[in-house]
């Protein structure tokens, strides 16, 4: 990378008017924050903002980032990776280096090392792949709703009851994770997203950052000491086996990918399952016309709640050298953030895309970025979890409705923390 423009220099930069790093801002509703991002789109769809208000890891010389916003520049920046480089991190702000390393592995990490990894672990999720899992994920979804259906008062908190155990039972099947591990690694990666809602001790939420990453890479060098020990069919055993060019990845890789892979595959797709029920709740209409044809419309109906819902909200980029995008300079080493949420609201690509169309097609969502090197690797797992449960869920429990959601406050994830949701108990048999 060529040398960063210097601070005092970004720092002379006017700021946009419209204030994307305020805590205020991130509080408002996804609703209310789309109308700034209209007018950024409309008027400056790269604009200069100063450093998130509120940050784990202050530092005085961050002079701020370049929001986009539009979907074509957000394209743009995902596919050029020669011009926009992950390595320096890809959270609005800088964070220590071992984070860098540790807990974003491959997100932030640029060809031709990622090159090498990815095409390491995308054997566990092609098309073929999903396919074979298919009836483990069906089965997991089932035993869920079940225990979700027998509860005698027909009330349950859907994020931890249903939601996020989907997710954790089936990166625990793809990583080979032991069913008596499956919990501590819930709880560890819940660390993170818990600690961006405050922290109940004297600990800082950077410091249980740390802490869940810290149990998660041990867990790791452990199940990966027992791979070498005892192959099995999973995605560790692949990782520990894997030669390229004569050469094996190391722990520290192997224990920065199962760190990744068990944060993101998790919650995302719990959050885009929250979303869908919360939104199949808002909107009756919509939920109708899925259960009419249910098989036939599932596809384009998991399009549309992850655009509408967008789980993951930003990721950031590092100019590699001065360039130009949306009509602003854009210095070596200025911070570049992408706004997928605001992209998957773009007009100029989603015919009257304030609206919730579980029909809507093409749909060319930003929700697993926009393509490139960086495309979501479990996409399609993510996918087959989405049809599989809501498959179950809509046909066990048909008249199930989500309550108040609370969503979490912050860049990164559009999460919703709770949400509580009744519905007529169906125990077993009684379906």
């Amino acid at each position: 990378m060529d040398a960063p423009t210097s601070p005092r220099a970004a720092s002379e930069r006017p700021y946009d008017p419209i204030d994307l790093s305020s805590r205020a801002f991130w509080a408002r509703t996804a609703e209310e924050r789309d109308d700034s991002y209209a007018v950024l789109r409309a008027e400056r769809p790269v604009s200069w903002h100063p450093p998130l208000e509120e940050r784990m890891f202050p530092d005085p010389d961050d002079p701020g980032f370049w929001a986009v916003v539009r979907h074509e520049d957000i394209v743009t920046v995902s596919r050029r990776h020669d011009l926009f480089v992950s390595g320096a991190g890809v959270l609005f702000e800088n964070i220590p280096e071992e984070l860098v390393d540790g807990s974003q592995s491959l997100l932030s990490m640029d060809p031709p090392r990622h090159t090498r990894i990815r095409r390491l672990a995308s054997g566990a999720f092609t098309w073929r792949q999903i396919a074979r899992m298919g009836q483990r994920i069906s089965a997991h979804a089932r035993r869920i709703v079940d225990d979700l259906a027998a509860r005698p008062d027909g009330r349950a908190e859907f994020v931890a009851d249903c939601a996020a155990l989907l997710p954790m039972r089936v990166i625990s099947d793809v990583v080979g994770i032991p069913h008596d591990r499956q919990e501590a690694m819930a709880a560890s990666v819940a660390e993170g997203l818990s600690a961006a809602e405050g922290t109940p001790d004297d600990s800082t939420p950077a410091e249980r950052v740390m802490e869940g990453n810290r149990a998660l890479r041990r867990m790791a060098l452990e199940l990966a000491g027992r791979r070498r020990e005892r192959p099995a069919d999973d995605l560790m055993t692949s990782l520990v086996q894997a030669e390229i060019d004569g050469e094996r990845l190391t722990d520290d890789e192997i224990a920065d990918f199962f760190l990744v892979l068990c944060i993101a595959g998790n919650d995302s797709t719990t959050q885009a399952i929250a979303h869908g029920l919360r939104l199949l709740t808002a909107l009756p209409a919509q939920r109708a016309w899925l259960l009419a044809d249910f098989d036939a419309r599932i596809d384009t109906a998991v399009e549309e709640i992850l655009r509408y819902g967008t789980p993951v909200m930003t990721f950031r980029r590092t100019a590699a050298t001065d360039t130009t995008l949306g009509g602003r300079d854009i210095a070596a080493g200025d911070k570049v953030v992408m706004f997928y949420d605001s992209g998957n609201r773009d007009a100029a690509v989603f015919p009257r895309p304030d609206r919730y169309d579980l029909g809507r097609d093409p749909n060319p969502h930003l929700a697993f970025g926009g393509g490139g090197a960086h495309f979501c690797l479990a996409a399609q797992l993510a996918r087959a979890q989405l049809r599989a449960l809501f498959r179950e869920l809509l046909g066990r429990l048909p008249d199930i409705e989500a309550g108040e959601p609370r969503f979490l406050t912050g860049p990164a994830i559009h999460g919703v923390t709770r949400l509580p949701c009744r519905f007529t108990p169906s125990p077993q048999g009684t379906a």
